[in-house]
């Protein structure tokens, strides 16, 4: 559930476990191939992201990945997706397992991503936040031929500064405004999203990716938030100033990314939508989920070409999902 100061603002409890998987193993997880799973939903925001930069980086082969279902009860995310509702790999019904096994009387929300150590069946880590940023930067050894720099040394303070501001402004501003417990904290939160989104937007205005003439982290970042905009954001969260399509560059911008191997094919609208629409029955109390918007739109012409920019630097676009990691017929754009 939201967690309210007293003015009714929607604050979100930032102490994630913070243990970090490197290459020289200074926390006890050295980066090792076939050692973890990577648990995520595809529903989930924050779980996009580490699909995104798994497969950008051709980790597969390395760092195992296992769905949840769109749905959670109060207690934990679960495998309701896999054979018996059990993950084919932990052999555990509910992600709680796996935070129980490490912290036996862990006391904060079970989120996604996380990721766990296969042989203890123990999280590691579920810092969404650097979790991406180690698989950049820490897992360079198992990364595919052609893998791009998401996270490169000359433009990291950059990243970090525009990904700290997309973070919190636009990431969580979209929760801030759903969520919110009054309508002063309402409209305060929809006057920040909405100066952070022409923020970004008055950027790509003049140049196609966030940070220098490649994709990077904060694009990543970005991109999770724009697609679930008008299927869930603008209507459910009442950010309703503008659909994203009615947003020419941040619209021209995401069918850029979403077009781009390793964005779209991850993204799976029918489960986005299950999620907000049926978890958050405080705000849809129905539980009914919409039937739009249409989403032919999101493979239609950009023209981003035109400003340049190599997408994956001197990297390779990736190559097709794995079998068995592909967004179901029907669930995205096609």
């Amino acid at each position: 559930m939201p967690d309210y100061v007293s003015s009714g603002e929607f604050t979100r409890d930032t102490n994630y476990i913070d243990t970090r998987i490197t290459a020289d193993g200074r926390d006890g997880y050295p980066a090792e191939p076939g050692r973890y799973r990577l648990i995520v939903a595809r529903a989930c925001p924050w779980a996009n992201r580490a699909i995104i930069v798994r497969r950008l980086l051709g980790l597969e082969d390395a760092l195992s990945i296992g769905f949840c279902g769109p749905t959670h009860d109060q207690r934990s995310w679960t495998f309701d997706l896999d054979p018996g509702g059990v993950d084919p790999v932990l052999k555990i019904p509910r992600l709680q397992d796996a935070y129980f096994a490490r912290y036996p009387d862990y006391p904060k929300g079970i989120t996604v991503p996380a990721i766990v150590d296969v042989p203890t069946g123990a999280v590691v880590t579920n810092d969404f936040a650097q979790m991406t940023l180690d698989l950049s930067t820490e897992w360079t050894a198992y990364q595919r031929p052609g893998a791009p720099d998401l996270y490169p040394e000359a433009h990291r303070d950059e990243i970090d500064e525009v990904a700290h501001r997309i973070y919190t402004e636009i990431n969580n501003g979209v929760y801030r405004a759903g969520f919110a417990g009054s309508q002063q904290a309402y409209e305060a939160a929809y006057d920040r999203l909405f100066i952070a989104l022409d923020w970004v937007a008055e950027r790509l205005a003049t140049q196609r990716y966030l940070v220098g003439e490649t994709i990077t982290e904060a694009d990543v970042r970005l991109f999770t938030t724009l697609a679930r905009f008008d299927p869930v954001y603008h209507g459910h969260f009442k950010c309703n100033r503008q659909k994203l399509t009615e947003m020419p560059v941040l619209w021209a911008y995401a069918r850029d990314l979403f077009q781009t191997p390793g964005f779209g094919d991850t993204v799976d609208f029918v489960q986005i939508k299950q999620h907000y629409y049926i978890v958050h029955a405080d705000v849809n109390p129905t539980r009914i989920v919409p039937k739009g918007p249409e989403l032919a739109s999101w493979l239609t012409a950009h023209g981003r070409e035109a400003l340049g920019g190599r997408p994956f630097g001197q990297g390779s676009p990736p190559g097709p999902p794995r079998a068995g990691e592909t967004v179901p017929a029907g669930h995205g754009a096609d």
